[in-house]
């Protein structure tokens, strides 16, 4: 069934003009949907896709591949979304923050392909649409190891690895272990400094469970979100709560996250000055949830980095002002510079 927005389509020159927020506000959500690809949605998506309204997530969704590799002699099919292009430069690699998937980079990732690079989003292990029915360990050296072998995989290239919040904490981690596969890290809003252990913890199953459930519900989402956007309405709270959360109906999901949070999860504070890539920190100027004086910290402990502050966004500057995190991106990729 073909579906059209009441409103004209907007193209890529006006997204990279309009901040999100007002051109997500101005399309509204009682319209009717036109997002110019009538394709199907691939098969192992939640079927719940098929309710999301925005055209953006829409077609980061029709994009979304499983591929096949190796992870400690088991065969599992990773999801991403692979570049359209080919380049010259080393390939841009895009991973999420916690418990998210690769749509997060739904309104980022057409403009950097608009820019030339040669864009992957991939999903971290345990979270995004990877096939995990045969669950391995989801603790920060088995993503570590997923991260790798898909790099020898497919990428076979030095990359520059783009983290956002915890994926910030996932690209330092995998930077320091596996330096070769790294040109040059892109940091924005991270979340480098947590207080967890690094350690494996036995949380009672009951409490586990009933955390992870609280994790997908709607109403904590809603609250997330309300603290991550400034200004948001309900109906777009709404509409990105069923994006951000579409990956918590997999099947394998609670345990997933269940076996992450039982192994303590990210701790990097002692790699931070152990990396000597190059890198760039993005900072968003009204981020509620990682304090400014954190990026600052991290802009002194990282031997090679510059910092760069994005103006009217949150902690997801990606999704609230993808314009000018985009050329941020391609100006450093590109020349080094922005």
């Amino acid at each position: 069934m073909t579906l059209k927005w009441c409103l004209p389509s907007l193209s890529l020159h006006q997204l990279t003009r309009t901040p999100m927020a007002a051109k997500c506000e101005g399309l509204g959500l009682g319209g009717v949907l036109s997002d110019g690809n009538s394709g199907a949605f691939p098969s192992f998506l939640p079927k719940e896709v098929g309710k999301i309204k925005d055209p953006f997530a829409r077609t980061m969704a029709r994009k979304i591949e499983r591929l096949p590799m190796t992870l400690s002699e088991t065969r599992i099919m990773s999801s991403c979304v692979k570049p359209v292009i080919r380049s010259e430069k080393n390939p841009v690699v895009l991973l999420h923050c916690f418990d998210s998937s690769c749509l997060e980079w739904s309104y980022a990732f057409p403009l950097l392909e608009e820019a030339g690079l040669e864009t992957w989003a991939v999903d971290v292990l345990g979270w995004g649409f990877s096939d995990l029915d045969s669950l391995p360990p989801c603790n920060v050296q088995t993503k570590r190891s997923h991260l790798y072998q898909f790099w020898k995989t497919y990428i076979k290239r030095p990359m520059v690895l783009v983290g956002p919040s915890l994926g910030a904490a996932v690209a330092v981690d995998f930077a320091v272990n596996h330096p070769e596969a790294v040109e040059k890290l892109v940091l924005i809003n991270a979340c480098v400094y947590s207080k967890c252990t690094g350690h494996p913890t036995k949380l009672p199953k009951v409490v586990a469970y009933a955390g992870v459930s609280l994790l997908k519900s709607i109403p904590l989402r809603l609250i997330a979100n309300k603290l991550t956007f400034d200004g948001l309405s309900l109906a777009r709270n709404l509409e990105w709560t069923n994006v951000g959360r579409l990956h918590c109906l997999l099947p394998w999901w609670e345990d997933a996250t269940v076996n992450f949070m039982n192994s303590g999860g990210y701790n990097v504070i002692s790699q931070i000055k152990q990396v000597k890539h190059r890198a760039l920190i993005i900072a968003g100027e009204d981020d509620r949830i990682i304090r400014y004086k954190d990026a600052v910290r991290l802009h002194c402990e990282l031997p090679n980095a510059i910092m760069r502050i994005i103006t009217n966004s949150g902690h997801l500057p990606h999704v609230d002002n993808p314009a000018s995190v985009s050329k941020l991106i391609t100006d450093f990729v590109l020349h080094d510079s922005c």
